[in-house]
């Protein structure tokens, strides 16, 4: 009953109520084990191990990210302190999205509160959070977001009150840290400008203002290429990534992936950590309509930019906060689930409006089924956080969903080796090498199979996929 009450009791209400919903979700993530990309960053990652590796690997990619696994490291807590600093950042996360849309200020067909509260909700317990959340490399992705939201929450507040620290200070302090963390925060300036043209209800000389106003942001962000430029990791970082494809290809690709992320949200059932999209190399008449629904939307949200700009808001937030990892630079890996992370927060956002369109005018009919999405999703969370319970499961899962992905048959067969189950292990790796009779890694591991060299091994040993 938000709109029933004062403003700083609905808000502490829905805070409350995203703490919960966020702690009954994840509750069961502690059972999680560390999987993939977890070893190489941060079991067997040396610049990680403390903080005098750390200070010693300085400067390199990612410090503000490499601290944090180095502070995991030192406090002695082991696995549950991982997931524990995760979990907090993900509540973080819903908290700090909650209060950045209760400064909305342009026209809703509802009450303010009701649609941040569920778009907060909706982007804490939708289990496609899982993968920057009980996947513990994900932290990337989830800390990265959480220095933008805090970042971008205080320059509105500082706008709004005229406080120049918050604005001016506090805010490109924030824009440096996710930048420190991730690289994808780069896009956060034109957040700020589409804050300003939708919520800040923005014109022309609004606009104009607005990139006054995020001059200090801008001013970070050259001064981090630069940066960046002068590290041979980050040059190197960036080479490796131009080279993996064809801007062609690339461009292809993409449509193919941001189309199967906008799905993702849809089919809970399908989350896949490994889906291993192929690399487009031809148009097809599928593809090409694809591309045209998607440039659709994406135009329909600049039309709507004065005339909805609720709607606005949520469609170009997605298509803004996938550009980093979906558009002109290639990833080795076409699309990964933990993409979504920020950019949920809009599509979150339009499901709000909508509820607090309906919260207006069937109050009863929203809180239903505003409690049966939320409870459905909370529910799918839990499930899908079992899949991390172990490497078996969670290769299992992969290869449930994608047959075809030979990489994932390989470490599956490598899993079941250590984990003492031999003659499955062989029937994964004889599938992975069915599916690519190239993948030699799969050779390589039947062979010590067979020979009796891959088994059970102590913890952080073995791990040579």
């Amino acid at each position: 009953m938000w709109p029933a009450r004062r403003p700083e009791a609905a808000a502490r209400a829905a805070a409350a109520l995203v703490l919960a919903a966020g702690v009954l979700a994840y509750a069961n993530a502690f059972r999680g084990d560390f999987q993939f990309d977890d070893w190489n960053v941060i079991v067997q990652d040396p610049r990680v191990q403390s903080l005098a590796a750390w200070r010693d690997s300085m400067p390199g990619i990612r410090p503000l990210l490499k601290l944090s696994y180095a502070l995991n490291h030192a406090s002695g807590f082991g696995l549950a302190g991982f997931h524990v600093v995760n979990l907090g950042i993900h509540l973080a996360n819903g908290l700090l999205l909650l209060a950045l849309l209760r400064q909305w200020h342009a026209p809703l067909p509802g009450s303010r509160a009701v649609a941040a509260a569920v778009a907060a909700l909706l982007f804490t317990v939708h289990p496609v959070q899982t993968e920057a959340v009980t996947y513990l490399s994900g932290r990337s992705t989830s800390l990265a977001a959480m220095f933008v939201l805090s970042s971008l929450l205080a320059w509105v507040r500082g706008q709004r009150g005229r406080q120049a620290w918050l604005s001016h200070g506090l805010s490109p302090l924030l824009f440096a840290c996710a930048l420190a963390t991730r690289e994808t925060a780069a896009v956060l300036p034109l957040a700020m400008l589409l804050w300003q043209a939708t919520a800040g209800n923005g014109r022309a000389r609004g606009l104009v203002s607005c990139w006054r106003a995020a001059a200090a942001h801008w001013a970070v962000l050259l001064l981090a290429a630069v940066l960046a430029g002068l590290l041979p990791a980050y040059r190197q970082f960036f080479a490796t990534s131009i080279e993996a494809r064809s801007l062609a290809d690339q461009l292809a690709s993409q449509v193919q992936a941001v189309a199967y992320l906008a799905g993702q949200l849809a089919r809970i059932d399908r989350l896949n950590a490994d889906p291993m999209l192929p690399v487009v190399g031809a148009l097809t008449p599928a593809l090409v309509l694809t591309g045209l629904l998607l440039a659709a939307a994406l135009c329909w949200g600049v039309w709507s930019l004065r005339r909805r700009p609720a709607l606005a808001f949520g469609l170009l937030w997605f298509f803004l906060w996938l550009a980093p990892t979906n558009s002109l630079l290639p990833r080795l890996d076409v699309a990964n689930d933990r993409q979504l992370y920020l950019a949920l927060a809009g599509p979150a956002w339009l499901a709000g409006v909508a509820t607090a369109w309906l919260w207006a005018r069937r109050r009863g009919v929203a809180m239903l089924a505003t409690a049966v999405v939320v409870a459905g999703l909370l529910l799918a969370t839990v499930d899908r956080n079992r899949v991390y319970a172990s490497e078996p499961a969670f290769w299992a899962d992969v290869v449930a969903k994608t047959p075809g992905n030979s990489r994932a048959w390989n470490n599956l067969g490598h899993a079941l080796a250590l984990a003492g189950r031999p003659a499955a292990a062989e029937r994964a790796l004889l599938e992975a090498l069915a599916v690519d009779p190239g993948n030699s890694r799969a050779a390589v591991n039947l062979a010590l199979l067979r020979a009796g060299a891959l088994g059970p091994a102590p913890p952080g040993e073995q791990r040579e996929f």
